[in-house]
């Protein structure tokens, strides 16, 4: 591999995030190659799945950064076929909705001009990553009342979300309303319980849909998976737990059960929802646990970063 290819960038761009921002980012990467002299490509994905099989195609071919442009699914979708790949490093411009996995790296939710200036000084630090099921999560996976927003939420892959915000919210409101919670069994470790819960995060980063901390304590670089698990609730309890999480407060509250762990299995006695990363799936049995250090990541050192120093 020539030196030039070795520093060769891959920007692999997902069109449809943010309602389509990413598209609007494409003009913006070509300019900033120019800018700083970067032997780069732009990758446009065409469809569900497919932003994993350019990235296996750009690790095919020896590129040295492959980037994210997109949301937290574009970033998963990444990041799976660089997973303890010490020879490749990955990063994400955020282009989506929610943006919540890039909080991990101290980068906000748009770039700036002084964002592009330090993502290019290739400021590089090792990330865990979390795996349930066989599948990969980079920032975490949640079953209970969220999953369930995201399944009422749900469209087909390709298919245009109506509604927009309001409609999120709408589902929200009835998830609150009318959620009810399901028997499940944890095991972690030698400890076995069983209980009704009205969400259980596992998570590597902090926060979700947009700003809330469901894991306030998770360091992305510790080797170990954060939990937050809340008992059943009414709907008064409902209500007053779930304004204290965009601050992280409802850690404290004795409905809350917050831990950390190298994995866990959940048992349901039927399917159920659950997101991977903001991706909606379905299972009865979860096998979870961590993967320290399974990717080299570019971040912003003097940002707000969830990685221990």
């Amino acid at each position: 591999m020539d030196a030039e290819l070795k520093e060769k960038w891959a920007f692999i761009v997902n069109p449809t995030a943010g309602n389509g921002f990413a598209k609007s980012m494409i003009h913006v990467i070509e300019e900033k190659l120019k800018e700083y002299s970067i032997a780069g490509e732009i990758l446009l994905t065409e469809r569900s799945g497919h932003a994993t099989e350019l990235s296996e195609l750009c690790l095919a071919k020896g590129f040295r950064y492959i980037i994210s442009v997109g949301g937290d699914g574009t970033m998963n979708e990444v990041a799976r076929p660089l997973i303890n790949r010490k020879d490749v490093i990955t990063g994400i411009i955020p282009a989506g909705t929610g943006n919540d996995f890039v909080q991990i790296t101290g980068f906000p939710d748009r770039f700036s001009e002084n964002d592009w200036d330090i993502l290019f000084r290739k400021n590089i630090t090792g990330l865990d990553a979390g795996s349930v099921n066989g599948m990969i999560f980079l920032n975490g996976m949640g079953l209970g009342f969220d999953a369930q927003v995201a399944a009422e939420n749900y469209t087909e892959p390709g298919e245009v979300k109506r509604g927009g915000k309001n409609k999120y919210i709408w589902h929200i409101v009835k998830t609150i309303l009318f959620f009810k919670e399901k028997r499940m069994k944890m095991t972690s470790g030698q400890n076995s319980s069983e209980s009704e819960c009205f969400i259980n995060t596992i998570s590597i980063g902090r926060r979700f849909a947009g700003g809330f901390f469901l894991t306030p304590k998770a360091y992305a670089n510790d080797g170990l998976l954060d939990v937050c698990s809340i008992k059943k609730l009414n709907l008064l309890q409902r209500f007053k737990l779930l304004l204290k999480v965009p601050k992280g407060e409802h850690i404290t509250d004795k409905k809350v059960n917050y831990y950390q762990t190298c994995g866990l299995e959940l048992e349901f006695p039927e399917k159920v929802p659950f997101h991977v990363d903001g991706e909606l799936n379905f299972s009865i049995n979860f096998k979870v646990s961590i993967l320290p250090d399974a990717l080299n990541i570019l971040y912003n050192p003097d940002g707000n970063h969830f990685f221990r120093k």
